[in-house]
């Protein structure tokens, strides 16, 4: 008699990715998920159940930079407890503080097994094996990433400096495997099944704002085929997403290096009419460059949120001239004016920074007025920071840490006033919801999700009571306003035409 014995076959890699920062960051963890997936490793989502954490640091403010390396120490502590029964072998640092510090942020953190840069991406999970395996990876020295880019987009195809997000196509077999390549087998692997995700227009910035690291270590400003974003919003559809939110650092150059620069405008239509889609966002237009066309665009074109998330960064004409960029409190104004003219409930939201080298106690009153004035649903305020390589680091004019904090303090405390303010204002409106979570067992008959005016997890959301029986995550439903809690809205659903 003859036994026959199987080798049982090996225990695949785990790897838990931990994604800090922007949006632009989610979709690039997807698709480092997608290559690892598809290249053998098993995704988990419990970083102490994980062989390998990824974890995708952002690399913006300095408020940032401390967060991400605190999440890669508490990562490097499941090392240790791997003597006692955990897991960990190795924790890996990506993203942009990886990619803008390299070499030096590998050797301020020992703890820290690699730092990748985006150039690593495409061999992402061969990376990871050898580092598991205990090869030594000498992380890169950082360049200026706008001087690495081709300029055609014929020529980006065949470069070997990589782009988060910008591939070779998909061809149709690739992207049943779990979605839209990036590259060669390359796939997107959703990490969230909440019914919104991030689509990415584009990587990198031309602009060269004085106080703004981002184009450095980021690159310059790359579109992605409309070919490539149509065919990835149709892969999302499927995996049941309602909500496209259109994401890049700077939405209103799309299309400029395909040569058209009102390419959004007619991208937009074309994702709306993808099945299953019942709402596109667009995040993060230039006020600068914001033109009439893609105003229109983004209030009528069915489908398309009325949403401007409008950097301002200042009001005062003098401290955006030193800012880099252009505009005064009139010409803003006018901006929001000819968009309520097309949309009178859009929604408005934006970011400014206090405390800026040269900034005056007039400078910080024009911005207040101006704040007033534009009656905006969100505004993000930030003090003022040196950021390493810019060119505002060098300014003269230096305001002291504490009077940066009493400026910062003083915008915050009328800024939270204001957008309490702009959100009673939409009482008794009918607001369309997309329905996020349902509790029926706390709250039957009661639902959370975001109105048209609500972008994801910084605009605040909306809770609606009296929902009609059936409604699901994912569906959108009719709600009026009948209260408010700061920018967070309650509203009662509408049944009926």
């Amino acid at each position: 008699m003859t036994t026959h014995t199987t080798t049982p076959a090996p225990e695949l890699l785990s790897v838990a990715m931990v994604t800090l920062g922007c949006a632009r960051n989610e979709v690039d963890s997807e698709e480092l998920a997608g290559r690892l997936e598809a290249d053998g490793f098993r995704l988990v989502d419990d970083p102490s159940e994980a062989d390998t954490v990824l974890v995708n640091t952002c690399g913006f403010v300095e408020a940032a930079k401390k967060d991400s390396v605190d999440t890669l120490l508490q990562a490097a502590d499941l090392k240790a407890s791997a003597n006692h029964g955990g897991r960990a072998q190795a924790v890996v640092a990506v993203g942009c503080l990886a990619e803008r510090y390299g070499k030096e942020l590998a050797d301020s953190l020992p703890e820290t097994d690699a730092v990748l840069g985006f150039d690593d991406y495409p061999d992402i999970a061969a990376r990871l094996r050898s580092i598991v395996a205990g090869e030594q990876h000498e992380a890169h020295t950082p360049q200026d990433r706008r001087l690495l880019l081709p300029i055609s987009p014929v020529d980006r195809a065949a470069s070997t400096v990589a782009v988060p997000g910008h591939g070779a196509a998909a061809d149709t077999t690739t992207v049943g495997l779990g979605g839209p390549a990036t590259g060669p087998r390359a796939v997107r692997r959703r990490l969230d099944a909440g019914p919104m995700a991030a689509l990415k227009l584009a990587s990198g910035c031309d602009r060269r704002c004085s106080f703004c690291a981002i184009p450095s270590f980021r690159g310059s400003f790359v579109s992605r085929r409309p070919s490539d974003v149509i065919a990835e919003g149709r892969w999302l559809a499927e995996q049941g997403v309602r909500e496209l939110f259109l994401v890049s650092e700077n939405s209103t150059s799309y299309g400029k290096d395909l040569g058209d620069l009102r390419l959004l405008e007619t991208l937009l239509p074309e994702l709306t009419a993808i099945d299953g889609v019942g709402r596109v966002r667009v995040s993060y237009l230039q006020p600068a460059e914001t033109r009439p066309g893609l105003i229109e665009a983004i209030a009528t074109t069915p489908g398309v949120a009325a949403y401007y998330d409008l950097s301002f960064q200042h009001a005062s004409a003098t401290v955006l001239r030193r800012m880099r960029r252009f505009g005064d409190p009139e010409s803003f104004l006018g901006l929001l004016a000819s968009i309520r003219a097309l949309a009178p409930e859009a929604g408005v939201r934006s970011n400014v920074i206090v405390g800026f080298p040269g900034e005056t106690e007039q400078d910080l009153e024009t911005l207040c007025d101006f704040l007033v004035a534009a009656r905006m649903d969100v505004t993000g305020v930030f003090g003022y920071s040196d950021e390493d390589g810019t060119e505002a680091a060098s300014y003269d004019g230096k305001l002291d840490e504490d009077e940066v904090r009493a400026r910062l303090e003083h915008v915050s405390g009328l800024v939270e006033e204001l957008n309490a303010q702009r959100a009673e204002e939409r009482l008794g409106e009918e607001v369309l919801v997309l329905v996020e979570s349902l509790d029926d067992d706390v709250a039957p008959g009661q639902a959370e999700g975001r109105g048209a005016h609500q972008g994801p997890e910084v605009d605040g959301t909306t809770t609606v009571t009296d929902l009609p029986a059936g409604v699901r995550v994912g569906d959108l439903v009719r709600a009026r306003v009948v209260a408010t809690e700061g920018v967070d809205l309650v509203a009662e659903g509408v049944v009926g035409p």
